[in-house]
């Protein structure tokens, strides 16, 4: 899909200030890919369509959920995980993206997941670090980043877990997988 009229689409779903995340997300993708030899027309995609279903009714998300067979799981895991899985479905069938590699990093934008692809990391990454971010340890991800993507990846679900940590909050078992996965990798050893 033309990635003028793509924004476009997007723009007509967000909020402007969500708008404008999302132009920074797209600009922190394009970055990110180049650095670390991912397809950097395909990051652009994914961080355009990443919030898509960002402000879909909660009702209309947990239908989607259950229509299309997501994991049970979310509809007990925080609300705010919802658009990513959804946004893949909801692009697919709205704006007519099939390459499942884009929807993939679409749909694990905000849980990430273990074995995740560059593309996925770029997109988590991106998502965080996009300059229009501000909150404690944003800059060290962004510091990381300059130098490795699998570092960044992990210090950011690290940060995240920690969050919802201390805020008591339930963390969604993809976001453990992934965490668990760089930091197997990261280790040089796997336990299969």
């Amino acid at each position: 899909m033309d990635k003028t009229k793509a924004l476009e689409l997007v723009k007509q779903q967000l909020p402007e200030k969500r708008y404008i995340h999302t132009l920074g997300v797209v600009q922190s993708a394009k970055e990110l890919a180049h650095r670390y030899g991912v397809d950097v027309d395909k990051a652009e995609l994914a961080a355009i369509y990443h919030d898509y279903a960002k402000y879909r009714p909660l009702d209309e998300m947990e239908q989607i959920i259950k229509e299309h067979g997501l994991p049970a799981e979310l509809l007990t895991a925080n609300t705010e995980l919802w658009h990513a899985p959804v946004g893949a479905v909801l692009v697919q069938r709205e704006a007519g993206v099939e390459d499942e590699e884009i929807l993939s990093a679409i749909r694990y934008h905000t849980s990430g997941r273990a074995r995740m692809t560059e593309l996925e990391k770029v997109i988590y990454l991106a998502d965080y670090i996009e300059p229009g971010r501000s909150f404690p340890g944003v800059d060290e991800v962004r510091d990381i980043a300059a130098r490795s993507l699998d570092e960044a990846v992990m210090k950011a679900i690290g940060n995240t877990i920690s969050f919802l940590v201390s805020k008591q909050q339930t963390i969604y078992p993809d976001t453990f997988h992934a965490y668990n996965d760089i930091a197997m990798h990261k280790g040089g050893h796997r336990n299969e």
